[in-house]
C-alpha cells in the first residue's frame, strides 16, 4: 500500500494551503514536542524510519493507520479520531508527507493547534520531522504552508528557500514563494518566482492575476531564433 494524497489535493496541496486563512500563532515551544525532542533526538517504540526508504515497515504502517477514511479525515482506523492514526504514522515515519499535510488540515478542520488523538501540537510534527530528516525538502515545503497560514510569512519564506536548497525546487514551491513576496510587496521577486512556476507548467492563475491587478505583471522574455528578445506568454 502506497498512500497518496487525495486526487485534487495531491497536486495543489501547497497552493490550496496558502489560499486558506487560519489563526495566527507563535511558535510552539520545544517542551510541547515531547521530552525526546527536547533532548535533541526523537525515539519511538517502532522506528522512527525514513519515509523515503519505503519498505515493509512503511507498508505495514500505512495499511493499519492510513486508510482512506484517515487520509480524508473522516474517522480513525484504530480509534475514533483520525488524529490518532496520523500521529502514530508520524511517530513511526516522521517525514511522511501525506500524514504531515493531513495533520495540518485536521488542525484547521478542528480549529485547534492539537487535534483530537494527536500526541503533540501540529507544529511539533514538523519540528520532529526536521530533526530526524533534516535533508528532506518536502518536509520544509509542507511546513511552509503551516507557517504561512499561521501568519508567519518570513518563517514560511525561509522554509521554502531551504526546501529549494535541499532539492525541492518545484513549481508549487516557486508559486508559493511568489505569493509570499507579493504579500511582502517585493513585486520583482514575486514576478521572478511566478515566471519560474508558470514556465514549469503550473496551472493556477492566482499569482499572475494578483500581479496584473497590482500593475506588476510582465510577460517573461525569451530569445528568438534571430537572437533578439521577445515577450512570451505562459499561456501560449
Amino acid at each position: 500500500m502506497n498512500v497518496k494524497s487525495p486526487a485534487v489535493f495531491r497536486f495543489v496541496f501547497l497552493v490550496v494551503g496558502f489560499l486558506l486563512s487560519s489563526q495566527s500563532g507563535a511558535e510552539v515551544p520545544d517542551y510541547a514536542c515531547g521530552p525526546d525532542y527536547a533532548s535533541g533526538s526523537i525515539r519511538n517504540a517502532f522506528g522512527p524510519f525514513d519515509y523515503r526508504s519505503g519498505g515493509p515497515n512503511l507498508r505495514n504502517v500505512e495499511s493499519n493507520h492510513m486508510a482512506p477514511d484517515v487520509v480524508n479525515l473522516v474517522r480513525g482506523q484504530t480509534g475514533v479520531w483520525p488524529g490518532g492514526d496520523l500521529s502514530y504514522t508520524l511517530r513511526a515515519f516522521p517525514n511522511h508527507p501525506v500524514a504531515l499535510a493531513q495533520m495540518v488540515r485536521l488542525g484547521e478542520k478542528e480549529r485547534t493547534p492539537k487535534p483530537a488523538g494527536a500526541n503533540y501540537p501540529v507544529e511539533c510534527y514538523f519540528k520532529r520531522a526536521m530533526i530526524f530528516a533534516y535533508d528532506d525538502g518536502k518536509v520544509r515545503a509542507i511546513y511552509a504552508t503551516y507557517l504561512y497560514k499561521a501568519g508567519r510569512k518570513a518563517d514560511a519564506l525561509n522554509q521554502l528557500n531551504e526546501a529549494i536548497r535541499l532539492g525541492e525546487d518545484t513549481p508549487n514551491v516557486q508559486y508559493n514563494i511568489g505569493l509570499i513576496y507579493f504579500d511582502l510587496r517585493k513585486y520583482d521577486k514575486a514576478l521572478s518566482s511566478a515566471h519560474r512556476a508558470y514556465e514549469s507548467g503550473f496551472p493556477l492563475p492566482g499569482l499572475r492575476d494578483k500581479l496584473k491587478k497590482a500593475g506588476k505583471w510582465q510577460e517573461p522574455v525569451v530569445r528568438s531564433d534571430s537572437g533578439g528578445a521577445k515577450a512570451a506568454s505562459v499561456e501560449d
